[in-house]
């Protein structure tokens, strides 16, 4: 897509978002509606919320939920993860709702809706932005966690399935995957 039409396609997003009934992610140039979450998506982010909110709680970090805007600066994406973290003071980029442009760690809840977006074309981006030291997607159909943990110019992915548990250690904590999936049975799931 020319420049010109990008920059407006972006500015007309800006413009829009702040008001708009639904959100939308700017992703590659283009603006994507945001499919609501079913109940076993929700269920999971809220318990990741719990276990990777508690023990930040004693450190300068915060953990926010799916409508904390993220502005990866260096490739242009717009987005809502199901949770980011950020520590120390945040930087904010307007207009309303305000960007997030420094968070430490990203979590993406992968339900078969948007699991390709999420783990092909937005983790690209993800990886691309500086602030961002781990990148947890957890997987809605399975239990699966992914930590992906930047290094010296490269990624490593740790694995946590079944009822073991997963480290992260760019936030200095081990994900219990009993604590993850805790009640999806509940609710018909897992």
């Amino acid at each position: 897509m020319p420049v010109a039409y990008r920059t407006a396609a972006l500015e007309a997003y800006l413009s829009s978002e702040g008001d708009a009934e639904v959100k939308h992610e700017f992703v590659n140039g283009e603006a994507w509606a945001m499919a609501g979450a079913d109940i076993v998506h929700n269920l999971i982010a809220s318990n990741l919320l719990r276990a990777i909110g508690a023990p930040l709680a004693p450190a300068r970090c915060r953990i926010l939920g799916s409508d904390q805007r993220v502005l990866v600066a260096e490739t242009g994406l717009y987005c809502y993860p199901d949770l980011t973290v950020q520590c120390g003071r945040p930087q904010l980029q307007g207009p309303p709702p305000v960007s997030l442009k420094n968070p430490v760690a990203v979590v993406e809840v992968l339900s078969p809706s948007t699991a390709a977006l999420d783990r092909e074309v937005k983790f690209a981006h993800y990886r691309r932005c500086e602030s961002i030291h781990s990148i947890l997607l957890v997987s809605q159909p399975e239990r699966r966690v992914e930590v992906y943990t930047r290094g010296e110019g490269s990624w490593t992915l740790v694995e946590g399935r079944g009822s073991g548990e997963v480290a992260v250690p760019a936030l200095g904590l081990v994900l219990e995957l009993e604590e993850v999936y805790r009640g999806i049975e509940d609710v018909g799931a897992g």
